[in-house]
């Protein structure tokens, strides 16, 4: 079974010596520059980037972040740098085409495998299974949710014709709406339902009654 693979984009020989010490268990790639890097990419998709800020030809790392998230939305990015202030470090990792990490140099070593394998573990693949896990969570929520909706209006609706076929009177909106402890307007479209299904006479709740009633609630709503 193949290692994942780690594209490493650093400038410093001595640096990339510790990534590779550090790193051994993982097939490493390297590019010097970050414009370097992205050539390679259409032929050769890494698993994870580490990505140096400062870097040869004057390039600077966090200014091709978003060309690497457009390319590779899905992999992971390191950012490593001593030369970022807090500030720099927030940005890169806020918004869709963001970092998932930063660490500053000197690198702890211990750190570094560290976040490697949280990258691995939590990023990538994985993350993306599971944002498509909570979408399907989140649509069978809102499935549930509009049943449990429907059946409780048409429960409501069928004792609001029940209630009506007993009496002469024309109903009372506002006591009807405090028995079933919802808002007048959903009692007027209540009524309005049972009469266009044929279920209740439209003398009961004539549609000129209609339209008054519900212009009173929303004027009060």
């Amino acid at each position: 079974m193949n290692h994942p693979q780690i594209l490493i984009i650093e400038d410093d020989d001595l640096q990339h010596e510790i990534y590779e010490e550090a790193l051994g268990g993982y097939r490493l790639a390297r590019a010097t520059t970050a414009s370097e890097a992205l050539k390679t990419l259409a032929g050769n998709r890494p698993n994870l980037i580490i990505l140096d800020h400062i870097l040869a030809k004057g390039e600077l790392g966090l200014d091709y972040l978003a060309e690497f998230k457009e390319l590779l939305p899905h992999v992971p990015i390191i950012i490593v740098s001593g030369a970022l202030e807090v500030h720099q470090q927030m940005h890169a990792l806020q918004g869709p085409r963001r970092a998932h990490y930063c660490i500053t140099k000197p690198v702890d070593l211990n750190e570094l495998r560290r976040t490697v394998e949280t990258a691995f573990a939590e990023c990538g693949e994985a993350e993306v299974v599971r944002q498509f896990e909570a979408l399907e969570r989140s649509r069978r929520v809102d499935v549930q949710e509009l049943l449990s909706r429907s059946t409780d209006r048409l429960s409501r609706q069928t004792q609001i014709r029940q209630m009506l076929a007993t009496i002469d009177e024309r109903p009372n909106i506002s006591a009807l709406a405090r028995q079933f402890k919802v808002a007048r307007r959903t009692i007027i479209r209540d009524l309005q339902e049972l009469i266009r299904r044929g279920e209740m006479d439209p003398e009961v709740y004539p549609r000129w009654q209609s339209d008054d009633d519900e212009a009173e609630a929303d004027a009060k709503e």
